[in-house]
């Protein structure tokens, strides 16, 4: 196991099995592993083990993460072209793949295989990860299979990625609409087009990201718990609505409102009583100024919930509540 102590941050050069930090004096990162290359090296091949090229020979797509051994992969929505595609093992078989489920809405897709017994990964807890934290990279980048790069955790649940701007992504043919509404972990390493869908690590070995995106110049990475989230609901949950924005007035400052312009049948939106001409201001309490804000709060939510909708009226605020069932 590689076992770090981390003293400061910053800008390191190696000198034996410590980093020196410049710019920071008398601040040192030292490694207490007398056998760092090999325990690196014992790293990168676990995590190579559960990494797979997606596509053909001619046209590399990405990477994938085998989430289980029963032959489950995780990758980006934006490496799946289709419903099938191929994928390629470290062992140097490939097989057919079958798409299950996506949602480009969240950047996620579940592959299948018929193999078992695959080298599964493990799933860390990204709860317990901190600013600072040593990370390592594992995907395809470039048609170069299974490299490795590390780097630190930047910041978590997004933040500062407001500031980024979108035009700086590295695959600017797969835009990520949720940019501003995900919760990244935010990592200083170094990816490129065909790390995505690949794994984000700790320096255990524990999985707790899947590698999206470049922006501004860090690595964007959807973090494990929302990978859950999403295989246990793979369907995104919608309100039924149509809408638009707009801008509501009240005694101290103006609010963004959605309107309510069409109810589709038998949503949840009609089964909570909403109807054309509403103002809808919060989900569960919490605003939201563009769609995929929208979209990613109701993605949060799973059968058995509640759902608080806050809503204006003919100028009356009203509050409505519905507990979320399962999809048909």
């Amino acid at each position: 196991m590689l076992r770090a102590v981390l003293v400061r941050v910053g800008r390191y050069v190696r000198a034996g099995s410590s980093f020196i930090i410049h710019n920071f004096p008398k601040m040192v990162v030292s490694f207490e592993s007398k056998n760092l290359a090999s325990e690196l090296n014992y790293l990168a091949e676990q995590l190579q083990a559960s990494t797979v090229e997606i596509g053909s020979d001619r046209v590399l797509n990405g990477s994938g993460t085998i989430w289980r051994s029963d032959g489950l992969i995780i990758t980006n929505a934006h490496v799946i072209r289709g419903w099938q595609t191929s994928v390629k093992l470290s062992d140097g078989r490939v097989l057919k793949a079958k798409v299950t489920a996506q949602d480009p809405q969240r950047d996620l897709a579940v592959l299948r295989v018929d193999a078992t017994d695959l080298p599964a990964v493990t799933v860390g807890d990204t709860n317990k990860l901190r600013v600072g934290e040593l990370v390592l990279a594992v995907g395809n980048p470039l048609g170069i299979t299974g490299a490795l790069t590390m780097g630190i955790v930047h910041s978590l649940d997004g933040e500062g990625i407001e500031a980024i701007d979108p035009a700086r992504q590295y695959d600017r043919k797969s835009s990520i609409p949720n940019l501003h509404s995900q919760k990244w972990i935010v990592a200083d390493l170094q990816l490129a087009p065909g790390n995505s869908g690949g794994p984000l690590a700790n320096v255990r070995g524990e999985v707790i990201g899947i590698n999206t995106a470049i922006a501004g110049g860090l690595a964007l990475a959807i973090p494990t718990q929302e990978v859950e989230r999403f295989l246990n609901s793979p369907h995104r949950l919608t309100l039924g609505v149509t809408m638009r924005p707009i801008l509501v007035p009240f005694p101290m400052k103006r609010v963004i409102g959605w309107w309510v312009l069409e109810v589709a049948i038998d949503s949840l939106a009609m089964a909570a009583g909403l109807v054309r001409g509403d103002i809808i201001l919060c989900l569960n309490g919490t605003s939201f100024r563009n769609p995929e804000q929208f979209a990613y709060l109701l993605g949060k939510l799973k059968p058995g919930d509640r759902l608080l909708i806050e809503f204006l009226r003919d100028s009356k605020r009203y509050e409505r509540s519905i507990v979320i069932g399962k999809p048909k």
